[in-house]
Order: C-alpha cells, then structure tokens, then sequence
C-alpha cells in the first residue's frame, strides 16, 4: 500500500510538471488584440491542454516591464526596436523574428473617412484626433512621423487625444470622443469596427516601416511550449491569418 501512494505522488508530479510546461505568457501590441485571439484559439484547438495567457498593451510599456522582470515568455511588439533593444541588453532567449508589417489608417465612425487624407486633419471641421501615446506606442509614433511629414503637427497637435495603447486610441474614436483616429489596419479590419466606419490608408511615404517583431525572452529560453508556439506563428495558417488581418509578410507587397 505504501509502494502504491509512493507511485500515486510520483504521478502527480509528473502530471503538475507537465501541466506547467505546457503554460506559457504572450505580451502582445495592442494591434494584435483581435488577431491574436483568433491565433491562440485556433492554436488551442489543435493542441489541447496548452494554457496561453495573453496581455495586450503598448510594446514600449512591455519592454520596461521586461527589463523589470515581468515573466513574459513571448513579446510580440508593434516596433521590432523594441526586442532588438531587450536582447542587446541580454534579456531574450533568441533573436528577433520580424512576423508583420503593420499599416497605419485613417477611421472614423462620424464621417467617412475613406475620403480623408492626413492633410484634412488640420481643417476647422474636425474637432479631436485621437492617436496612440507616442512615447510608447509604436503606431502613436508613426501618426506624428504622418503628421509632421504631412506638415499639419502644429495644426492638429492641439487636437491631439492620446490613448495608452492603439485599441484604446480606436475606442476613443469609436466612442465619438475623437472624430478621426490615427489606428491600426488590424483593428479596423474586425467586424465590430467596420460596421462602424471606413477607413483610409495612410501613405507609407510618410512615416517608417511598421517592422512587428516577436522574440522569446529570457524568462520563457526554456518553455517548449512557448517555442512551439512561435514556430506556429510562422507557419503558413499563422501567416494567411495575419494577412487576412491586413498585416503586410515579410517580403510581400503591403496592401494598398
């Protein structure tokens, strides 16, 4: 009886141990918010028992709390800056991938925006426009590269709605509390916000690239199942997804 509870521990121990390997944490760019989703359920599907806990945010204020010690194993960030700064710093268990390349648009759920241009911005006619925090949002950067590119900064600036994150940014101009939103082509692809309104393309020309990176850190260096996941994400199904969520692949075409 005694050999009997020994083996019923030991198997215990064995079940928690492979409980624990198979969870894992993603930080994501809030402009993966719907994608992701849809990536991880899909992912859980075909691998069942695997725990994926996913916070999503700006990916400057992912990287600090990296560098703090936050038990991230996967960063997925808006601005491939960011992993290549975490692993100069040797807090990554690999090296960057570049996943995406993100577009910048134009959205609006009170006028139509697929007439808009970044230069309309300035006009008297449109009271707030909301963009993300550009201290640490990669796509809020992007917008005053736009801005200033486009030569209305000093016009709009007063205008200016900061959100923490670019999903906030698309929900301060879905809620009306902007007119007009600098936001993420992902995000404004999702049902819930197409139903709402249109959106325009901002040209490339006026900001850098939107080079979306992933990388394992150097919390998650030993997790098989955080591994497993960021070779899934480069598979075929994870690429045609991304796509379908107007995300640009690495060396294709960019949608237009």
């Amino acid at each position: 009886m005694h050999l009997v509870t020994r083996f019923a521990a030991l198997a215990l121990l064995l079940i928690a141990g492979s409980v624990h390997a198979e969870k894992f944490t993603v930080a994501a760019a809030a402009d993966l918010k719907f994608c992701m989703d849809e990536l991880v359920a899909t992912y859980q599907r075909e691998h069942a028992g695997v725990q994926i806990d996913v916070s999503y945010g700006s990916s400057g204020n992912f990287a600090t709390q990296i560098e703090q010690g936050a038990p991230f194993d996967l960063f997925f960030s808006a601005d491939v800056s960011y992993p290549r700064a975490l692993q100069q710093k040797g807090l990554t268990g690999g090296e960057p991938s570049v996943y995406a390349i993100g577009r910048l648009v134009l959205w609006s759920a009170t006028r139509d925006a697929t007439k808009l241009s970044v230069a309309d911005l300035a006009h008297a006619d449109i009271g707030k426009v909301a963009i993300a925090n550009p201290q640490h949002a990669p796509y809020g950067k992007r917008a005053e590269e736009a801005l200033h590119a486009a030569g209305v900064w000093e016009a709009v600036q007063p205008k200016l709605v900061l959100g923490e994150n670019i999903a906030q940014t698309a929900q301060f101009a879905a809620s009306g509390n902007a007119d007009v939103g600098l936001i993420a082509l992902s995000l404004a692809l999702n049902p819930e916000l197409a139903r709402q309104g249109g959106y325009a393309l901002v040209p490339e020309s006026l900001h850098q690239p939107l080079q979306q990176a992933f990388v394992l850190t150097q919390h998650g260096a030993d997790n098989v199942a955080a591994k497993a996941f960021a070779e899934y994400v480069q598979g075929a199904p994870a690429r045609a997804l991304m796509a379908s969520y107007g995300f640009a692949l690495p060396g294709e075409t960019p949608p237009r």
